[in-house]
């Protein structure tokens, strides 16, 4: 029995294929999910949040925006926004987002849903940054 899946991140500006994997954890609109070689064909809705991969016996983490999981029997594909990898995230550049999307919260001139949208997005960039 094959205990992997091949998975692809796909992005507007780019695929990452991330070749064989063990296990995948991905944040939907209804909670987290997982999936493990043979998961049943679905097509899951994702959110904001951490994306973990084992692969190797090995985890990497991913910061998402959100997006969609296309899940198939040997293949699984992430069409998310924007995804991150743990080690690509510059907190520096997080805390400013996260600074300004507050600011922008308490703005009575600003769209509130966007300001709130967008420090979602920095905080969990700050989560997955220390991991």
């Amino acid at each position: 029995m094959v205990n992997t899946f091949h998975l692809e991140i796909i992005t507007p500006m780019s695929t990452t294929n991330l070749g064989q994997v063990e296990y995948l954890r991905a944040p939907s609109l209804d909670g987290l999910f997982g999936v493990e070689a043979g998961h049943a064909p679905a097509i899951i809705a994702l959110d904001v949040g951490e994306v973990k991969v084992t692969q190797n016996d090995k985890t990497s983490y991913y910061a998402t925006s959100g997006g969609y999981a296309v899940i198939k029997r040997e293949k699984v594909l992430l069409l998310v926004e924007t995804i991150e990898s743990s080690s690509n995230i510059d907190s520096e550049r997080a805390r400013f987002a996260e600074k300004r999307a507050s600011e922008r919260l308490h703005d009575s001139l600003m769209d509130k849903v966007r300001a709130k949208a967008s420090l979602e997005r920095a905080k969990n960039r700050l989560i997955i940054g220390t991991k």
